[in-house]
């Protein structure tokens, strides 16, 4: 396991992520992501820490090339982490997690957007969201040409109660997926808002 993921020197904030220059590279490779306050409920006795933050979840980009020969995914370490830090739950499974985690605390739920009424979000509710992760969410990252074997190593031998992907072993994976199960239901039985 790389130590500048379960050791790493320094931790990066959302307002360095989104600063120009950004220190997140270009480049594919591992994120893993500490918090200096977990949402409530999850399990972080067994997780590792560093700086004063629990590591609770890890993610790739780009990743795995499908297998069918189809075009891979430009995605990059920087791109990537940019939309965590301020896209929206529709297009990052660790802002849906923690929105669904934090639903209660922040005073937001997913909702049905757009025409169609198709996309998941936090709508208004992303920008408290992005606050929250502002204050309590930390970043650091290794650049890894094939992404996905490292995150795969991550998972199987680390205790990160926030991936679903992969996961089925960690003690969390059940009552996450419900409580995110329970999020869709209830944004499928409101009607949708615009964008």
């Amino acid at each position: 396991m790389p130590d500048s993921l379960l050791a790493p020197e320094r931790l990066w904030t959302r307002a360095e992520v989104l600063d120009h220059p950004t220190p997140a590279p270009a480049a594919p490779g591992v994120y893993a992501w500490y918090f200096t306050a977990p949402p409530p409920r999850v399990p972080v006795d067994r997780c590792n820490t560093a700086h004063g933050a629990v590591l609770l979840y890890v993610g790739i980009s780009p990743k795995r090339p499908p297998a069918n020969g189809g075009r891979p995914s430009r995605q990059s370490l920087r791109t990537r982490l940019r939309y965590h830090y301020r896209g929206n739950a529709y297009g990052s499974t660790l802002r849906l997690t923690l929105g669904v985690l934090l639903a209660d605390e922040l005073g937001i739920g997913l909702r049905r957007v757009g025409s169609t009424g198709s996309r998941l979000t936090f709508s208004d509710g992303e920008a408290v969201l992005s606050e929250w992760m502002a204050e309590h969410a930390r970043v650091c990252w290794v650049q890894d040409p094939q992404p996905w074997l490292l995150e795969t190593r991550l998972i199987e031998g680390i205790d990160l109660p926030l991936n679903l992907d992969q996961n089925t072993h960690g003690g969390f994976h059940a009552r996450l997926s419900a409580a995110r199960a329970r999020q869709r239901e209830l944004a499928r039985s409101m009607p949708a808002l615009p964008r």
